[in-house]
């Protein structure tokens, strides 16, 4: 963050100062949402949200060290009052980067943008100084918080950007606007808000390439067709990545090494070399091209960005994280999110990771399916069938019961058990696990899975 007082940050977002006995108090530290993870020096930004009020906690968040409190109406202490904190908090961000001038880098995709997103701040962070998205912040509020973290040493500023309807990428791309843009995958995450189906969420995702300058770059997935329909869509330079030996970024010689986990030979116009990621699944190698393309269109050295890649640690909590019980149950909580892309990835990783060890799923509802969400829950029940997992433990009422049916149907011989919520689930897990088992959670996260798969991994 770069420093300014609560005067000059008011001019900026138009706000009013109540309860401030000195208006050339400095801000010196980035914002927070939470009032639990405010910073001295830094400014507490309250929103209403349909559980909690920020503003009730705007003194706990002053007694921590904010100088101020960004609000939608006075709160007892020092505050900034604005009639809409989300465009305040935005007007802040976009102003601090019209002063400092980093490279920005949007990422989006319906899967895969987090774990992308760390592997490319990983990658950058070992050439320039770096500032990367925290975790999933890549709303209209997590978003600004992130540019709020850079400063004037700042280079490279990487913006995971997340969109859950038509217009959400066009206003993002509005606050940060990026010279770099990442386009994943286009799949069924969100098609309930979306539309009827991926050509609705593609028509979504390809805001962020209508966004780039013509002396940007646009980064494509050349195995996902509705991702290359976008070239059409931007000013920008198009590189395309993938697996196909026609594009100029792509992986040779995949192999599943020690531990499941996933190797190549990384190709780019620099040259090429092995990488070997600390990740199990073979999709990981697509997030990995897509990291090494957005750091080729950057100047980097195929070697540099293998480094880098090599070097690279999980980072984000409840992605394929893996956790070694001392009675030998390997715990992979995947809980933070779901879809059918997703599911399919993880449930092959897992398996491929438990080789001949005993496998159990423990499996919620994928959310925001539209109309084909039992259909697409019944696959998942197949897949797990046809993977030979032993137990599947179905949890919550409605789909999931469809991907239970299908797994039973399917007569593979797979154990298959209902629960009806989360407390019956890891009940359920517990009893059922035996020494040296490989479990597997996952599900979308309004399911709460990921308290199940903590209490398993013992955390």
């Amino acid at each position: 963050m770069i420093p300014m007082t609560l005067n000059e940050i008011a001019r900026v977002v138009g706000a009013s100062l109540h309860d401030v006995r000195d208006p050339q108090a400095p801000v010196t530290a980035p914002s927070a949402v939470d009032s639990r993870e405010v910073v001295p020096g830094g400014l507490f930004v309250a929103t209403a949200g349909a559980r909690v009020d920020g503003h009730d906690h705007a003194a706990g968040a002053v007694a921590a060290g904010a100088v101020a409190v960004l609000a939608s109406r006075p709160v007892g202490v020092p505050a900034l009052v604005v009639e809409d904190v989300q465009l305040a908090i935005g007007l802040l961000a976009r102003h601090l980067l019209e002063h400092i001038g980093p490279t920005v880098i949007g990422i989006t995709g319906s899967v895969g943008k987090t774990t992308t997103k760390d592997l490319l701040a990983q990658v950058l962070e070992r050439h320039a100084a770096t500032v990367a998205t925290d975790r999933s912040f890549n709303n209209e509020l997590g978003l600004p918080l992130t540019v709020l973290r850079a400063d004037a040493t700042t280079r490279y500023l990487v913006l995971e950007m997340g969109a859950g309807r038509k217009g959400d990428l066009r206003y993002l791309t509005g606050l940060a606007p990026p010279r770099v843009g990442l386009v994943l995958n286009v799949g069924t995450a969100h098609v309930e808000r979306m539309g009827a189906g991926p050509a609705d969420v593609a028509e979504a995702k390809g805001e962020l390439v209508e966004a780039l300058p013509a002396d940007g770059f646009a980064l494509l997935n050349a195995d996902d067709p509705y991702v290359m329909g976008m070239a059409g869509r931007t000013r920008a330079q198009v590189l395309l990545y993938g697996r196909s030996a026609q594009v100029r970024v792509r992986a040779e010689n995949v192999r599943t090494a020690d531990r499941a986990r996933t190797a190549f030979e990384l190709v780019t116009p620099s040259g090429r070399a092995p990488v070997e990621l600390d990740l199990i699944g073979e999709h990981q190698v697509g997030n990995a091209l897509a990291a090494a393309a957005v750091a080729t269109v950057l100047g980097l050295e195929v070697a540099e960005i293998a480094d880098g890649l090599n070097a690279a640690r999980r980072r984000s909590a409840g992605r394929l994280e893996i956790v070694e019980r001392p009675d030998g149950v390997t715990v992979v909580d995947d809980a933070y999110n779901a879809s059918p892309e997703s599911m399919r990835a993880g449930l092959r990783a897992v398996r491929a990771l438990a080789g001949t060890r005993r496998t159990v799923a423990v499996l919620g509802a994928m959310g925001q399916q539209a109309g084909a969400s039992r259909a697409r829950h019944a696959e998942i029940g197949r897949l797990v069938a046809d993977l030979r997992f032993d137990v599947l433990i179905a949890v919550g009422p409605g789909d999931p019961l469809a991907m239970a049916e299908a797994a039973e149907s399917s007569k593979q011989g797979v154990a298959v058990h209902t629960a009806q919520d989360v407390t019956e689930a890891l009940s359920l897990a517990g009893a059922l696990l035996e020494p040296g088992d490989v479990v597997f959670v996952k599900a979308s996260s309004e399911i709460g899975l990921g308290a199940c798969a903590r209490a398993l991994a013992g955390a």
